[in-house]
């Protein structure tokens, strides 16, 4: 196999690996403790939106 063939193998198994990761952590759920935190968020951010209109 010539050099070129051996790096153009590895770099579609590159390729490949990097898509398989991103579409994995794509399909991950949100951690709960990342749901909370952006709940708290919302609240806070709400709550200041209220008290600036009074």
């Amino acid at each position: 196999m010539a050099p070129a063939d051996k790096n153009s193998k590895r770099d579609e198994e590159i390729d490949e690996n990097l898509k398989r990761v991103f579409r994995e952590s794509l399909e991950e759920d949100v951690p709960d403790r990342f749901k909370d935190l952006l709940a708290q968020l919302k609240q806070q951010t709400e709550q200041q939106g209220s008290s600036n209109e009074k």
